[in-house]
């Protein structure tokens, strides 16, 4: 079997999907080279992969564009075609001369996140008439299903769920270099990482560090990642000089020493659907608090990764940080069973079973 993947973005994600999956049968996976080009070498070897020049969506290149890909598409005759997002505008208008092959769309997202001024730059129609064209969807958890069914009244049978796999090239990127975590004694370092838009919950975040101010003083605060500047809060921090704030692009050895160095990493969201930092973290084996929002708890809860607590609630945030900064066995504990479920149970290999088993459905039902 030959299933052909779509991917303009989301490249940690794309990475470890295609990796695991080329384990199980046989990938073409086509994406933008001026994303993908320099992270060629971390697909798995079995990975058919195909560097195209993917237009920008506002370039008047992209019908020239779709029709190299419809030639590609026919050429390869894969017996599956899978969008890796729903959130390339001018894919919609491919679609209809790919109808003779079964085709799978993922949704990351039902909903923009609050605040997420990247994806605000899509036209609103465009994700939504991509779910409308697509007979097969697929969503990182049951909640999500539940979204898709009542927002795009979809078949239940046709909306399957697949776990977002663990991201581990950062911690292989560690490994390969031989990074060692920096470390003062006596410190507990909380991470932060991510595109910092509202919904990340970086407010609440400052909240409990100023609740945390008198109580435990040997706390120290990274938040890194482009997006809103984090300083605006700095009326509200407890003590400004416990943050080290990274305000930008983070390199991928940043990344890893981030991950490396850190203690507990948090996720305040108010708002979410699934989370690859969950993954990169779960992949260091670092122990995690997040809000009850989308498929966090479930996630968190049932693989015993860390501490859930309500979202925009900054007194439970500072009482989870507190828990897990003075319990160091707890914290080893949790960082244990992350590393348990990324190597096992949601490694990018045992969801490409997944994957592959559900390409194989989706095609048998068609025929």
């Amino acid at each position: 079997m030959k299933a052909l993947l779509l991917a303009s973005e989301l490249e940690d994600y794309t990475i470890s999907f295609a990796s695991g999956l080329a384990q199980h049968l046989k990938v073409v996976l086509a994406v933008p080279r001026r994303r993908y080009g320099h992270l060629a070498s971390w697909f798995d070897p079995a990975v058919d992969l195909r560097l195209l020049e993917w237009p920008r969506h506002r370039s008047l290149l992209n019908p020239w564009f779709l029709q190299g890909l419809t030639r590609l598409i026919r050429h390869e005759q894969p017996d599956l075609v899978h969008l890796l997002s729903n959130s390339t505008l001018w894919l919609n208008f491919a679609v209809p001369f790919w109808r003779s092959i079964p085709l799978v769309t993922t949704i990351h997202d039902v909903d923009v996140h609050p605040g997420d001024s990247d994806t605000r730059t899509l036209p609103a129609w465009a994700p939504r008439l991509m779910v409308r064209q697509s007979p097969h969807i697929v969503v990182h958890g049951e909640g999500l299903k539940q979204l898709v069914l009542e927002r795009f009244s979809k078949p239940a049978n046709n909306v399957h769920i697949l776990s977002h796999p663990a991201i581990p090239r950062y911690a292989e990127l560690a490994k390969r270099q031989k990074m060692t975590p920096c470390r003062a004694d006596g410190v507990i370092r909380v991470l932060l990482f991510g595109r910092i838009f509202a919904y990340k919950g970086l407010e609440h975040l400052v909240r409990a560090e100023a609740r945390l101010k008198d109580c435990s003083p040997d706390l120290h605060f990274t938040i890194a990642g482009r997006g809103d500047d984090p300083w605006v809060y700095q009326p509200l921090m407890g003590d400004p000089r416990r943050y080290d704030i990274l305000n930008r692009y983070i390199e991928d050895a940043e990344v890893a020493q981030l991950f490396l160095d850190t203690d507990i990493v948090v996720l305040p969201y108010t708002e979410a659907s699934q989370s690859g930092v969950l993954n990169v973290a779960a992949a260091f084996g670092k122990p995690v608090i997040v809000t009850d929002v989308g498929e966090l708890p479930s996630t968190v809860v049932s693989n015993g990764l860390g501490l859930v607590v309500p979202a925009g609630d900054g007194e439970s945030l500072s009482r989870a940080i507190l828990s897990l900064a003075q319990d160091s066995e707890l914290r080893c504990k949790l960082g244990a069973n992350a590393l348990v479920w990324s190597h096992g149970a949601n490694s990018p290999k045992q969801v490409g079973a997944q994957a592959a088993h559900l390409y194989r459905k989706v095609t048998e039902t068609c025929r």
